[in-house]
């Protein structure tokens, strides 16, 4: 075709229908009339100004006008022709569409301008409207006439737009324009024919608009209050609940499950994002695969390793099209490519927290110009700006979407820099309540759906007990305290007093370089290293209370890195790792990569001669106090945390009942805990640590998980890291044992989600917490650490639970 065929209307630039028609109309055009399968105002809307000079308009719609219409239709091609041309269900079926297609437009001042013309065109007899009865007519056909006694009788353009905004400007289209008189002529008698057989819809547009839709003169305040409730809600109330007639065989049909998807579809429509943060254990893998179903297209879901495949079996069982990859799989994605990706699904979210790490930054590329759902019951841990990494994988930092917050880089950093004062205990908790009231009402309250249990329990009430379901009570949380001996006692308080000693000048070596220049690598050296001290000092005692087994191991490895540091210091050249990126490591549990990238991470090459004088001497005095104290624990042949765990195994009446879950953030204490519960309770103990192979994991499952197809009950006591304190299913059992408190306090409550989960068989779940001995809270303060975080999530997000 000739781009600058002038007959040829595509709705390309420079060849819209809208511009043909806004030209012809206001040219002498008499009379205007129209047939089309599909008739919409807002066609009209965009023409309206154009209509002035037009002495008459006539529309004729040929095609189904509603659902019920259409089935009329066919039963009239069945021989039954007098239902379908009855007068009263052509009325009815035009007016139910009138009413609907008024709820759905825009409200705004151009829409309700337009219909006032419409009705205002009407009245005055300029504007008549009538349905074909008899059959459905699919055509397009615009007829345009001159006045009386013009040389150009008129033309007509037919084609494939309907007269709609979608017809006139948006669809790509192909129509024509005829301008021979026969033509026009041929056009006008067959539009005559079946306007004289068709049933005049006119009155019933005008009273449909008045009595029942929001566009009338009598409207209360009242009135106009449910209208926005409506529109503010209407997601939520009108839920396509064709989408859940299909569940996966054994999956719940749950109304607050279902809601959270019209919720979340909404936000993610609005804001291109959402958290799905509904507390442990109500389902939000479920919500999100209903959610990627809804959404349609291609889903990439990126989980922890251990859940990979539980996804995949999910996506399937929900007939969700998808690829699953785990956290430490980015590069691998981006390599692959991104671009046939609608949705990425990010499955416990908060190991994102921190925009300053390369995975943040991988993940950041693999979400540009994605939906984003963020799967996480705890997407705060620390700060504000937990909260704010997070949202920037699906809003811009400097120009977001959410209302009244265009800059939430500035908003986000101002209630940090709230809590960067010195402030006493009850100053600093008074802070983090104002700001977490301060988010939810101005950011989450946009972005997030969260429930906790109580608010199921309060407002599904009805549905739970129709379903069978309870959730189970979380009875207060039980202490467990071991005695040391006096000779233990005062080993513990001089092993505390020589990690004060310890200078760990080995971890930050860039502190003891020769006066030079500071260049920006420079300073995040040292940066980096500072983090690397201050992480190696809390880890000696975080290991010394987990368990002395674990402690003597890390001693152990401790001297072994000292030693090939010395070697290498002696060579004449020291390699200095260039950025060990300590939280990144930690939030995802990778303590021993951390140590072995101290060693052998990216590395910038010095001359041991650049080093201050004495550096050596430093290393050499941390190493002689490392060995004095794996001498001394090497004589040590007693464990009163153990003995007293194992006491009360076997004397506590829950703990003998039940599956219990023994939960330690050190592998070497799961370890060395599998091996004595074993020798004490034989084949009841399986061990989980995140070095177990395949077959191992299909033990854990099949033990402690509800759903698994091929359940046994041989194994009672899992120990396990922390490496199954998420998403995992293990509500077989409903108790946990903290045998140590990890470092991010929030993995308590992860921990505990194991098992209060929905559909549990249980009426109870009981916690108990073996808490560090006083002398190491004084020196690393985690308790308190704890509580104060657990209480700053509970004021931001809310939780109904005591951990």
């Amino acid at each position: 075709m000739d781009s600058m065929d002038l007959r040829f209307f595509t709705n390309e630039e420079g060849a819209t229908l809208l511009d043909r028609f806004k030209q012809t109309l206001a040219n002498e055009t008499q009379f205007f009339d129209v047939l089309v399968g599909y008739f919409r105002s807002s066609g009209f809307f965009l023409l309206y100004p154009s209509f002035k000079t037009v002495e008459k308009i006539r529309i004729l719609v040929g095609l189904n006008i509603d659902k019920v219409t259409y089935q009329l239709v066919q039963e009239g091609k069945d021989g039954q022709k007098s239902l379908f041309s009855s007068t009263k269900n052509i009325q009815e079926g035009f007016e139910d569409q009138v009413t609907r297609e008024v709820e759905e437009c825009e409200d705004s001042k151009r829409v309700e301008e337009g219909i006032e013309h419409f009705i205002d065109f009407i009245k005055s007899g300029k504007l008549e409207i009538k349905v074909y009865p008899e059959h459905p007519i699919h055509a397009k056909v615009y007829i345009l006439r001159k006045k009386e006694g013009h040389e150009d009788f008129g033309k007509v353009i037919t084609g494939s737009s309907n007269f709609s905004q979608a017809g006139l400007v948006d669809n790509l289209e192909f129509n024509v324009e005829l301008k021979d008189a026969p033509d026009v002529k041929f056009a006008l008698n067959r539009f005559e024919e079946l306007w004289k057989k068709a049933i005049d819809v006119t009155d019933e547009y005008v009273d449909t608009v008045h009595n029942k839709t929001w566009l009338n003169n009598t409207i209360t305040p009242y009135e106009l209050y449910l209208k926005f409730l409506y529109e503010y809600f209407r997601e939520k109330i009108n839920y396509d609940k064709e989408m859940f007639e299909d569940l996966p065989k054994g999956y719940l049909d749950l109304e607050y499950q279902k809601e959270a998807v019209a919720d979340a579809l909404l936000k993610v429509r609005e804001h291109n994002g959402v958290f799905l943060s509904d507390v442990v254990g109500l389902g939000k893998t479920f919500i999100a695969a209903l959610l990627a179903r809804k959404l349609g297209g291609r889903s990439l879901v990126i989980c922890p390793p251990v859940l990979k495949e539980y996804w995949e079996d999910v996506l399937r069982e929900f007939g969700v099209v998808a690829k699953v990859e785990s956290h430490g799989k980015l590069e691998h994605v981006l390599k692959k490519g991104t671009e046939f990706y609608d949705q990425v699904i990010i499955d416990e979210a908060h190991r994102f927290r921190n925009e300053i790490t390369k995975s943040f930054e991988l993940l950041h590329q693999i979400c540009a110009g994605k939906k984003v759902i963020l799967v996480t019951a705890t997407p705060l841990n620390n700060r504000p700006k937990d909260i704010a990494s997070q949202l920037y994988l699906f809003q811009k930092r400097n120009n977001s979407t959410i209302p009244n917050l265009k800059n939430l880089r500035r908003f986000f950093t101002t209630l940090d820099k709230n809590l960067d004062s010195k402030l006493s205990k009850e100053e600093y908790l008074e802070v983090v309540k104002e700001n977490s009231k301060i988010i939810r009402e101005s950011v989450l309250k946009y972005a997030m759906v969260r429930r906790t249990r109580a608010e199921v329990e309060k407002f599904y009430k009805e549905d739970l007990e129709q379903q069978g379901l309870e959730f189970p009570k979380v009875e207060e949380p039980k202490k467990l305290f071991y005695d040391f001996d006096d000779n233990l006692d005062d080993l513990f308080n001089d092993t505390l007093s020589l990690i004060r000693k310890i200078s760990y000048a080995r971890y930050e070596p860039v502190r003891y370089i020769k006066t030079q220049t500071e260049t920006q690598d420079l300073q995040t050296q040292r940066i980096s290293q500072q983090n690397v001290r201050g992480f190696m000092k809390g880890l000696l005692v975080k290991r010394l209370e987990s368990s002395f087994h674990a402690f003597r191991q890390t001693l152990k490895r401790f001297i072994d890195s000292y030693d090939k540091f010395i070697e290498m210091f002696d060579s004449g050249k020291v390699y200095v790792s260039k950025k060990v990126d300590v939280y990144d490591l930690l939030e995802t549990d990778r303590e021993e990569e951390l140590e072995q990238l101290i060693d052998e991470g990216e590395a910038v090459v010095y001359e041991s001669s650049g080093f201050q004088e004495g550096y050596r001497d430093l290393l050499v005095a941390d190493k002689e106090y490392l060995q004095e104290l794996i001498h001394r624990w090497n004589q040590v042949d007693e464990d009163p945390k153990l003995k007293e765990f194992l006491s009360t195994l076997k004397s506590d009446e829950i703990l003998k009942k039940n599956k219990v879950l023994i939960f330690t953030e050190s592998r070497e204490t799961g370890e060395y805990l599998f091996k004595n519960l074993k020798e004490k309770f034989g084949d009841q103990v399986v061990l989980s640590t995140g070095m177990s192979k395949g077959s191992e994991m299909e033990v854990v499952r099949a033990n402690f998980d509800p759903m698994h197809r091929f359940p046994k009950n041989k194994k009672r006591l899992l120990v396990t890291t922390d490496v199954l304190s998420e998403g995992i299913n293990l509500h077989r059992a409903n108790v946990i044992v903290n045998y140590d408190i990890p470092w991010n306090s929030v993995r308590i409550l992860q921990r505990v989600g194991r098992v209060n989960r929905v559909g549990t068989k249980h009426d109870k779940v009981h916690i108990y917490n073996f808490f560090p001995t006083s002398q190491a809270e004084r020196e690393i303060g985690l308790e308190k650490l704890a509580v104060a975080k657990i209480q700053a999530f509970h004021d931001t997000l809310g939780e109904d639970t005591k951990y």
